[in-house]
């Protein structure tokens, strides 16, 4: 360009998100993680103070710190095969919300923090924006999503792999409450009531 050799960039940039030529993903999941790390460590020493080790106040500061970082832009890259990078920093950041050793099952983390799992969390965030992009067919978008061409491979998993059903309801405490996780974990009675008196479900 103008003269000039342009740089080949393997991992370029765009609106935050890193790609790389097989769309996997993987370079931004594993930049994500490590930021995630980071910030697990400010919640780690915020547990360990006298005034900030609440179950309340962590939840609130995982949700501004580490979800907003491992949410981001999550419809692009939910369907990845690297997501476990992310899983495993939020594995660590509901521990310490709940307090939780790491012998608890992965399972009971996201009732005993109450904080949904990551897979719905993101599910949530995709039916929203397929909702959205639904309501305007006169977007470009639209006919990149609704009226796609057949996928060229089937190891392939694009977004429109998980489009709504009409009449389709959504939303984290939805999702979440219809999955055959919750109603196999609550239905020990002497739990459940103990969740409700502490306000965790």
């Amino acid at each position: 360009m103008n003269g000039q050799r342009l740089k080949h960039d393997p991992y370029p940039v765009y609106l935050d998100v890193t790609l790389d030529w097989t769309l996997s993903y993987r370079e931004h999941l594993s930049r994500s993680a490590a930021k995630l790390k980071s910030r697990n460590n400010l919640v780690v020493k915020l547990a360990g103070t006298s005034w900030g080790a609440s179950a309340s106040t962590l939840r609130t500061s995982a949700l501004a710190l580490c979800y907003s970082v491992a949410e981001y832009c999550c419809p692009v890259w939910a369907r990845s095969s690297y997501t476990k990078l992310i899983d495993t920093q939020l594995h660590s950041a509901v521990r310490l919300i709940s307090g939780s050793l790491q012998p608890t099952q992965l399972s009971w983390l996201p009732v005993l923090s109450n904080v949904a799992p990551p897979s719905l969390r993101c599910k949530a965030v995709t039916d929203i924006m397929l909702q959205i992009i639904k309501a305007h067919p006169n977007w470009p978008l639209y006919a990149d999503v609704f009226e796609h061409p057949p996928p060229r491979r089937a190891s392939r998993r694009p977004i429109w792999s998980t489009q709504l059903r009409s009449g389709e309801r959504t939303g984290r405490r939805l999702l979440w409450s219809t999955t055959l996780l919750l109603p196999t974990l609550l239905s020990d009675s002497q739990v459940s009531i103990s969740l409700v008196i502490h306000g965790l479900w």
